[in-house]
């Protein structure tokens, strides 16, 4: 199950919950703060851990280097 990083519209509580996709689009999430299940989604920074590699990517033109 994926975690969703979610805001309350009624209350603007922001919290993280681990549901599942269902949950999240049957709205059964609740606000833990108001019991409100009006909730939109938080994008946050995402952190990427990319290993090293002595090579360059031949296609860093194209994809940025991620395919490395």
């Amino acid at each position: 199950m994926p975690f969703y990083d979610l805001k309350c519209t009624k209350c603007n509580h922001t919290f993280t919950k681990r549901a599942s996709m269902s949950q999240r689009e049957n709205k059964d999430i609740e606000c833990p703060e108001c019991k409100c299940n009006e909730l939109e989604a938080v994008f946050k920074n995402v952190n990427v851990v990319h290993s090293r590699k002595d090579s360059v990517c031949p296609n860093i033109d194209k994809c940025g280097g991620c395919c490395s």
